[in-house]
């Protein structure tokens, strides 16, 4: 089968990141990571995994990082290549093992990508596995599979960016008949705005700031309103169908990007501005939880600024090294500044459950408002288009960029 495959090389990576800043193209160039090939579908590591026909995969904002050669190595120790990119899938089982008992061939389902102790085998879990926050997993490097931190990032599993890929029975998560395709690739990364708004502590009458209206940002909107939450929420967006989209899934009022946002917020929430010798304005008051849905170094500026004494700042957008952030501002206001990776067991109306499984509510009670992120589909063989898509998403008026797979 054809499938697009990250291959490890110093050379080219230093060479794509160093280009890629001025140059986004460099990406899918000649000194590419990726390559477009004819590979061999990955076997069962055992009988309770299951094969996955792709149906759509979306093109993530982790899978953009990776091919730039953009952000921190961090991840680096925690893959194994080559492998095959694309965890937000929507697929339908082909081939089961001997040994699972809860889906059955022809299930259309959803992958929850984190390969986590009960994927690889491991008993007893690991303490973050045993706590349900399975996604910080901390045996990524053993058990039945290749190192891999989830699935696309893993050499023995293959990804959603070809055919077919292999996942655990535990991954899957099955599609309702009433949801859509389209509704469905957004799951996983709902998924992680959802955890997101659920690890923060929103308040009645609180003030709600969401900083970028990507993907990410814009299902953070949807999933503070499919929560229930009728709080105030500012959007920072900077392009006009962001802007456009995020007062259609319930953000109050839009608010600029960069500069003007330090003339826009301060109106909207009755904070003071001051201006120091040197720098950016200070602000006293503002709003009281801040979703960074970015990650850059400025946007992580901004957040601490923005938000008041004592409130709080999460962390979703996937972040670079960040540089020119004024820790003054977690230290003065007694910020509480924390990250959200992935999602895992939540505490929900007085009960543990799947982050997955309460974005699969919300998104199929809300699929209308949802469905029209899905904007861009690309036929694998034209991955040059469609990374270069996502990459430009907001300047081109674009949202999600998915790949599609014909059924046959």
């Amino acid at each position: 089968m054809r499938a697009v495959q990250y291959v490890k090389s110093i050379p080219r990576y230093l060479a794509v990141r160093a280009l890629s800043g001025r140059a986004r193209a460099a990406a899918t160039g000649p000194l590419s990571l990726l390559r477009y090939a004819e590979i061999e579908p990955p076997p069962l590591p055992s009988e309770r995994w299951i094969r996955v026909r792709t149906r759509l995969c979306g093109i993530c904002g982790s899978d953009l990082a990776t091919v730039s050669a953009k952000g921190s190595p961090y991840f680096s120790p925690f893959v194994s290549t080559p492998f095959v990119l694309g965890h937000e899938v929507v697929g339908e089982v082909a081939v089961v093992g001997a040994e699972v008992e809860d889906v059955s061939v022809g299930d259309r389902i959803v992958i929850e990508p984190a390969l986590h102790c009960a994927v690889r085998g491991i008993t007893p879990a690991c303490l973050p596995c045993s706590r349900g926050r399975y996604a910080a997993c901390e045996n990524v490097l053993g058990g039945d599979i290749a190192p891999g931190i989830q699935t696309g990032y893993c050499r023995d599993t293959g990804g959603g960016w070809s055919p077919e890929f292999v996942a655990h029975e535990c991954q899957a998560v099955r599609v309702p008949d009433g949801v859509s395709d389209e509704a469905a690739v957004l799951i996983e990364p709902f998924a992680c705005a959802l955890h997101a708004v659920l690890r923060a502590s929103v308040l009645a009458g609180q003030t709600v700031l969401v900083l970028g209206c990507g993907t990410i940002g814009l299902l953070t909107i949807a999933a503070l309103r499919g929560l229930g939450l009728d709080n105030d929420i500012l959007a920072s967006a900077k392009h006009p169908v962001q802007k456009e989209l995020a007062l259609a899934l319930g953000a109050t009022a839009i608010v600029p990007t960069g500069p003007a946002l330090y003339d826009e917020l301060p109106r909207a929430t009755g904070a003071t501005v001051l201006h120091p010798e040197m720098g950016k304005p200070v602000i006293v008051g503002g709003a009281d939880v801040t979703f960074d849905c970015v990650g850059a170094s400025s946007t992580l500026d901004d957040a601490v600024r923005m938000t008041r004494s004592g409130g709080e700042v999460i962390l979703v957008g996937m972040p670079s090294i960040p540089t020119g952030v004024d820790w003054t501002n977690i230290w003065h206001k007694e910020l509480r500044v924390q990250g959200a990776y992935a999602y895992g067991i939540e505490r929900w109306q007085d009960r543990h459950v799947r982050t997955f499984a309460i974005a699969m509510q919300i998104i199929r009670d809300g699929e209308d408002a949802l469905v029209p992120l899905v904007d861009a589909r690309y036929p694998l063989h034209r991955y040059r288009d469609a990374i270069l898509n996502a990459l430009h998403a907001g300047r081109r008026g674009s949202v999600k960029t998915v790949f599609e797979f014909p059924s046959d």
